[in-house]
């Protein structure tokens, strides 16, 4: 996973402000007693990260991917209607 797809799924499942508060704040056992971004700045993979993130907080295996309905940028169906 890239940093950039962790991101991606932090902000869609908690919303960009809370997402920040979380990384910065939210302690993980399972990551040795470092938070988000401690440990990803000290080597650890997003995807452990994020599993162990999905884990402490609950997240429905579902939900773990991201959202399934996402519309590429400049994709013709994420245009308004009458717009080219």
């Amino acid at each position: 996973m890239r940093m950039s797809h962790f991101w991606t799924l932090m902000n869609d499942e908690f919303g960009e402000a809370y997402a920040g508060s979380l990384a910065r704040d939210h302690v993980l056992g399972a990551l040795g007693g470092r938070t988000v971004l401690e440990a990803l700045e000290q080597g650890e993979p997003p995807r452990a990260v994020w599993e162990a993130l999905c884990d402490d907080m609950d997240i429905p295996a579902e939900r773990r991917l991201g959202r399934s309905a996402r519309v590429a940028r400049g994709a013709q169906g994420g245009q308004p209607e009458g717009r080219p």
